[in-house]
């Protein structure tokens, strides 16, 4: 890469949350390797961030590799319309294996924002079927995100979310407090009550409720209590109200669990996986739900449930995912998430005493360093860099989720970095 690639990227390339107007600073990656970025210049970078928590196993691992030489020697692409495949059947008896009984129908899509969009579609459907359309709400808490299309922008955080702009045309949806109990702090019923007083109000109009399980993920890196979930499961069930888990962020061990809503011993209606489902390969996610949801959806006058992407099923994206699912069982996930929860609380330990950090907290592969103050992202990346390490902050959140197979000495050289530029603030 040259001075001409960098400028032409600054004029003419459009990346996610970033001003044309005065647009931050993009680094040249041309090479990932394990959990490192290599850039144009051959410095490189320990990678907290997963490329958004998605890529478990680290980059350019040989197993992945090949599933996608072998499949794209055979088709990388097919219709799902009337044509299945082996990589579909594979990946989809992987994942009702791995997910708690009754979810067995599988509903596979583009990426984490389709897969909500799905869900919620899924919802509203089955109670049309039910001639009961006036459930079309979606009951949700404050602070959570479920991605950037129009129905998962409209139950993402109203007020301290990303998509305020948007609220006069997006659909309204009803939102409770969100929990205010951490995970390791004492649980009290006070805190589902506003929740409570929605369903009791609402549920006659509502269709489902969604939420992240245990962790709230870009709407503020919230992990609260397990009884929450616990009792939003007792709601669902008193009032007639599905009950959906969006795990896209958290699924696939991320939290201690292979799924977070296993910490509440819990089952969804409607279960969401993304991000992690490939290792970070390419874009696939999946919405899965139970038989009976799902036949009750294919009683409206249609038929069918009513939507279909053209690369739905893409056998590539599929034979990656499938592989990337078998590593994580036979690379002992629970072993490598223990250890990672194990050192981020050692390693972390001395940001507490920092008097810009508000707030540290731990569960599973997730760090999160909370300041008092909001970061300047130009310069607060640039001194990230200079240690040696990529980390994307995000308000006053500093955060990581690192890869699984990250080593002992590269994550202490990644939370050493964090430390030598948070305490420099």
């Amino acid at each position: 890469m040259n001075p001409s690639d960098f400028e032409f990227d600054k004029q003419h390339i459009w990346h996610p949350y970033t001003s044309l107007i005065s647009a931050l600073p993009c680094i040249g990656v041309v090479e990932a390797q394990g959990v490192e970025l290599v850039l144009h210049d051959g410095k490189r970078l320990i990678d907290g961030m997963s490329s958004w928590w998605s890529t478990i196993h680290g980059y350019n691992h040989p197993r992945l590799n090949q599933a996608a030489k072998d499949q794209i020697d055979r088709m990388s692409h097919v219709m799902f319309g009337g044509i299945t495949h082996p990589s579909a059947i594979a990946l989809s008896r992987r994942l009702v294996e791995m997910t708690a009984q009754p979810l067995d129908r599988v509903f596979i899509s583009d990426s984490g924002s389709v897969a909500v969009e799905v869900a919620l579609k899924m919802a509203i459907q089955y109670w049309v079927a039910q001639e009961r359309p006036e459930k079309s709400q979606m009951l949700t808490i404050e602070h959570g995100y479920h991605g950037d299309t129009f129905a998962a922008m409209s139950v993402c955080d109203p007020i301290n979310g990303m998509h305020e702009l948007f609220n006069t045309v997006l659909h309204q949806q009803l939102f409770a407090k969100a929990p205010q109990i951490g995970f390791d702090q004492t649980w009290q019923d006070s805190d589902i009550a506003p929740l409570e007083a929605l369903f009791e109000e609402h549920h006659h109009q509502a269709a489902a409720i969604i939420l992240e399980p245990i962790v709230q993920g870009a709407g503020g890196m919230r992990m609260y209590h397990p009884n929450y979930l616990k009792a939003v499961r007792e709601l669902c069930d008193k009032y007639d109200v599905l009950l959906i888990c969006d795990e896209i962020a958290t699924g696939f061990g991320r939290t201690g669990k292979l799924f977070a809503y296993e910490h509440s011993e819990i089952v969804p209606d409607i279960l969401c996986v993304g991000k992690a489902l490939t290792g970070g390969y390419m874009s696939l996610a999946a919405t899965i739900t139970t038989q009976a949801i799902g036949e009750m959806i294919c009683k409206t006058k249609a038929g069918v449930f009513m939507h279909g992407p053209t690369f739905m099923g893409n056998p590539l994206a599929c034979a990656v995912a499938n592989e990337s699912l078998l590593m994580l069982q036979e690379n002992n996930w629970q072993s490598q998430v223990a250890n990672i929860e194990q050192r981020l609380k050692l390693h972390f330990k001395p940001f507490s005493a920092l008097p810009q950090v508000n707030n540290v907290r731990v569960l599973g592969a997730i760090g999160v360093i909370e300041l008092h103050n909001p970061v300047d992202m130009e310069s607060i990346q640039a001194a990230f860099v200079a240690q040696g390490i990529w980390i994307r902050p995000f308000g006053k959140l500093v955060y990581i989720m690192p890869q699984y197979i990250i080593s002992n000495e590269e994550l202490e050289r990644l939370c050493s970095g964090m430390y030598n530029v948070i305490s420099r603030l």
